[in-house]
């Protein structure tokens, strides 16, 4: 008997694949939400139809809508998923007051962060950190997460936001893409090849509007996450505004260059989020701390850079 009820008992691996794709109507932002790859997403996908024995998802040129049975479906999977990860935070919530439980940003945390955290940890030994990936706002209560790194506006309701530092961004592409594409000046950047990010569809107007040039470009390549727009860069096939403290090891090495000197301040910045009613607890406290003199010490390192 239990057998045959373990035959309907899909893994938690696709169901969280598939409430993840539901709520992101996205392949790739559910691979960024749960830090997989696209295919291992799909895999998962796939899995659970087969086990099923049904469509739950329309493959269409706009991206994945869900089916009939796919919405009734999610419907309650997105109910049963929540009472197991309540249930799991509460099972967990016995364990001793070490651990700090952070949402970060996907390239915000490998770029910037995690090669700053050892130094948290030599300096906090006893302090234990879980990280989570997390894209956007989200309730903090019955999440289990005692901070977030956040970009965006400070406007997250019922959390304290505090400021770490704001976003410059730069248009760069590859060297050998600069040579045979010149820019001699800036509203040559029109008639080039120009990526976009769906998370900031607005950027290049701002940035041109800077200049006081009219952005009058059509619409170009459009990513959905930052690394394929960098990787998109360096295989020579245009220029991304993309925040310059982001790509300095590309840029150190020659392998991605500067369009144009001009760098802006985006309309967005970063922020250390934190719940009210857990502005309390000492891990995220020591980390808050920590990641402010962090923040204060790359951001006034940059300003003098800039002078020079």
């Amino acid at each position: 008997m239990l057998t045959h009820q373990r035959r309907f008992l899909p893994s938690t691996s696709a169901l969280a694949a598939f409430d993840s794709v539901a709520k992101l109507g996205s392949f790739s932002a559910a691979a960024s939400e749960l830090a997989l790859t696209q295919g291992a997403i799909s895999r998962q996908i796939g899995l659970l139809e087969d086990q099923l024995g049904v469509k739950l998802f329309e493959r269409t040129n706009r991206g994945v809508e869900l089916t009939a049975i796919g919405r009734n479906y999610a419907k309650g999977i997105g109910d049963a998923l929540a009472t197991i990860r309540t249930l799991s935070l509460e099972a967990m919530a016995t364990r001793d007051d070490t651990h700090l439980r952070l949402a970060i940003l996907p390239t915000f945390g490998t770029r910037w962060l995690m090669p700053r955290i050892p130094d948290f940890l030599q300096r906090n030994p006893a302090v234990i950190i879980d990280f989570a990936t997390r894209i956007g706002q989200f309730e903090f209560e019955g999440s289990g997460l005692d901070a977030a790194i956040h970009i965006g506006e400070p406007n997250w309701p019922g959390t304290d936001c505090q400021f770490l530092m704001q976003e410059m961004v730069a248009p760069v592409c590859s060297p050998a893409f600069l040579e045979q594409n010149p820019v001699k000046r800036p509203e040559d950047l029109l008639v080039k090849p120009l990526f976009d990010m769906a998370s900031r569809p607005r950027a290049w107007q701002q940035w041109f509007a800077s200049l006081d040039i009219a952005d009058g470009r059509g619409g170009g390549m459009r990513f959905e996450q930052f690394s394929n727009v960098v990787q998109a860069c360096l295989a020579g096939l245009g220029i991304a505004l993309v925040p310059t403290f982001l790509i300095e090891p590309e840029l150190a090495s020659g392998q991605l260059v500067r369009a144009w000197k001009h760098e802006v301040k985006s309309a967005s910045a970063y922020y250390l989020v934190r719940p009210l009613s857990k502005m309390a607890y000492a891990p995220a406290s020591a980390f808050s701390a920590w990641i402010l003199e962090q923040a204060r010490e790359f951001s006034a390192a940059r300003n003098e850079a800039q002078k020079i």
